[in-house]
C-alpha cells in the first residue's frame, strides 16, 4: 500500500499516515483449524525496505547484514516488492515498488535473480524464512499485460482503463479478477517464486481489494509445494478462513495513536482485545506494529517527547495478542521518515537502548509459550484494575506458563490496584529478571507510560 497524498502528517505515535484504504466492516467467522506452518509458532516479522536498507540498496547488501538481523532473534524476513518498477506515470524519481512491471522478474536496481536466490538461501541457512510483497490488485501502466491482455483490466464509465477507484494511486492500473486468464497467470506467478526460488510465503498488498475466493484457491497450491506463511494487508476475519495466517491490526495502532493524542484511553485498548477474542478465529494472527514502510517513525516530531509512549507501544506489540513486526531501522531508533519514491538510506547507528529492548522482547516471547502466536498462545484475558481508564492489565496463559502485563497508558503517574485473584503467585520480572510476588489488591505505583511484565517462575 502506498502513501495517501492527502494524509495530514501529524502523527503523534508510530507513523504518519493512517491506512489510505477504508477499513472494512468486521465480520465474525467461526474458528478454523490452524494451517499456519509450525515455524510461525513464535515468529517475529522483520520488514526489509531493500531500496533504503543501504547505500547500495541491493539484495547483496541485505545478505551481508543477515547475521545482525539474526542476532535480533527475528524469524520471518518480509521484503517489499522485488519486481521491476514501471516508468509510465511514475511517482517521484524512482517510482513506487508497488507499481509492478513484471511479476516474474526482479528489479535490476536491487540485483539479479541469482542475487535474490542467494539471499533466500543465506536466510534459510540462518534458520530464517523469507516472504515477499505481492501486489495482485494492480500493475504498472507499462506492464506488458496492458498490451497483451487489456481485457484483464477494469474500466471506468467511458470504457477506459483506470487506476484503483477511490485511491490516488495514479501510477497503477486496476486489475479485473473476474477474468479467468488473469487468475491463472497470477496463480502461476505466485507458485513460481515458492517453487523455483524457495521463498516461504507472501505479504499480500491490499488483500481485501482482491476477491477472497482467489486467495482461497491459491493457498492450497502453495502449500502443496511447501508450508507457507500468508500475511494479508487488510483486517477482515473471513480472510483467515482458508487463505491467510495473519492480517493487519490497523485498529490496534490507531487506538494507540489516539491514546497519545488524548482521544482514547486504556478502556479502548481493552475493547480491542475483547473484540479480538469474540470476533476473530482463534488461530488468526493480527500483526501489531508501531512502524512500517508507509507509517514510518514519528514524521519528524521530536522523539524524546514521545519516547516513553513509544517504548510502551513496542512492548505491548510483543506482549499482547498478535504477531509483532519490526521495521528495518526501527531497532536502531531511526528518526528519519524514509522517502517512498526517492533514495533515502537508513542511518544505521544501533547503540540506542531500544535495540537491546527488541532483543529482550523477542527472547521473552520465545521463552514463554503464553506469548506464542495464534492458537499456540494464550488469549489476552483482562485483569480488573482500580483505574480502567488509564491502566491496561491482562494475563496470557498456556498450561502453567502465565504472563501478567500492566501498562500505564497515560502521561500521568498512576497508583493502581489489580483486583483479580487469578494473578496471585510468584513471577520473574522481564526487565530485571528478579523474583516478584503478586497479590490481589496490592497497590502498584506507575510512572507515565511505565509498563510491568512478569512471567511465572
Amino acid at each position: 500500500m502506498r502513501i495517501n497524498s492527502l494524509c495530514l502528517s501529524v502523527a503523534l505515535l508510530l507513523g504518519a499516515c493512517s491506512a489510505d484504504v477504508p477499513s472494512p466492516e468486521v465480520k465474525t467467522v467461526a474458528a478454523i483449524e490452524t494451517q499456519a506452518p509450525e515455524w510461525s509458532r513464535d515468529a517475529v516479522i522483520y520488514q526489509i525496505n531493500t531500496r533504503q536498507y543501504s547505500d547500495a540498496g541491493t539484495f547483496a547488501a541485505v545478505e551481508m547484514d543477515l547475521p545482525r538481523i539474526k542476532a535480533l532473534g527475528v524469524d520471518i524476513l518480509w521484503l517489499m516488492p522485488i519486481h521491476p518498477i514501471g516508468e509510465a506515470k511514475r511517482k517521484g524519481e524512482l517510482g513506487s515498488p508497488y507499481a509492478v512491471k513484471d511479476y516474474q522478474a526482479v528489479n535490476p536496481e536491487l540485483g539479479t535473480l541469482e542475487d535474490f536466490r542467494s539471499l533466500v538461501e543465506a536466510a534459510h541457512a540462518q534458520d530464517m524464512k523469507v516472504i515477499i510483497d505481492w501486489v495482485a490488485n494492480h500493475t504498472a501502466w507499462d506492464n506488458p499485460m496492458i498490451m497483451e491482455h487489456p481485457e484483464w483490466y477494469t474500466r471506468n464509465a467511458d470504457g477506459e482503463m483506470q487506476h484503483p477507484p477511490d485511491t490516488d494511486w495514479l501510477d497503477v492500473a486496476d486489475l479485473d479478477f473476474d477474468q479467468p486468464g488473469l487468475r491463472k497467470y497470477m496463480t502461476e506467478s505466485l507458485v513460481y517464486w515458492v517453487k523455483e526460488v524457495g521463498i516461504d510465503g507472501y505479504r499480500c498488498d491490499v488483500a481485501g481489494m482482491v476477491p477472497t475466493d482467489f486467495w482461497n484457491e491459491v493457498r492450497p497450491k502453495l502449500n502443496a509445494i511447501k508450508p507457507v506463511f500468508m500475511l494479508a494487508e487488510w483486517q477482515e476475519p473471513e480472510l483467515h478462513e482458508e487463505a491467510f495466517d495473519a492480517s493487519y491490526a490497523w485498529r490496534w495502532k490507531e487506538i494507540l495513536q489516539d491514546i497519545v493524542k488524548g482521544e482514547a484511553d486504556a478502556s479502548d485498548m481493552r475493547g480491542y482485545y475483547a473484540d479480538y477474542r469474540a470476533e476473530w478465529p482463534r488461530d488468526a494472527m493480527r500483526m501489531a506494529y508501531t512502524s512500517n514502510h508507509d507509517q514510518n517513525t514519528w514524521d519528524g516530531l521530536p522523539m524524546e517527547i514521545y519516547g516513553d509512549a513509544y517504548e510502551a507501544a513496542i512492548v505491548l506489540s510483543f506482549i499482547g495478542e498478535g504477531v509483532p513486526l519490526i521495521y528495518n531501522g526501527q531497532e536502531c531508533y531511526n528518526e528519519n521518515r524514509l522517502e517512498f519514491f526517492e533514495k533515502d538510506p537508513i542511518e544505521w547507528t544501533c547503540d540506542h537502548s531500544v535495540n537491546a529492548l527488541f532483543k529482550e522482547l523477542v527472547q521473552f516471547k520465545t521463552d514463554n509459550p503464553a506469548l506464542h502466536n495464534g492458537a499456540w498462545g494464550g488469549r489476552a484475558e483482562p485483569v480488573e484494575t482500580s483505574n480502567a481508564q488509564t491502566v491496561l492489565s491482562f494475563t496470557r496463559s498456556v498450561g502453567e506458563n502465565r504472563v501478567l502485563a500492566v501498562f500505564n497508558l497515560s502521561a500521568e503517574p498512576q497508583s493502581v490496584s489489580l483486583t483479580d485473584p487469578k494473578i496471585e503467585g510468584s513471577y520473574t520480572d522481564m526487565a530485571t529478571s528478579q523474583p516478584v510476588t503478586i497479590k490481589s489488591g496490592a497497590a502498584i505505583e506507575l510512572e507515565p507510560w511505565e509498563w510491568r511484565v512478569h512471567a511465572t517462575r
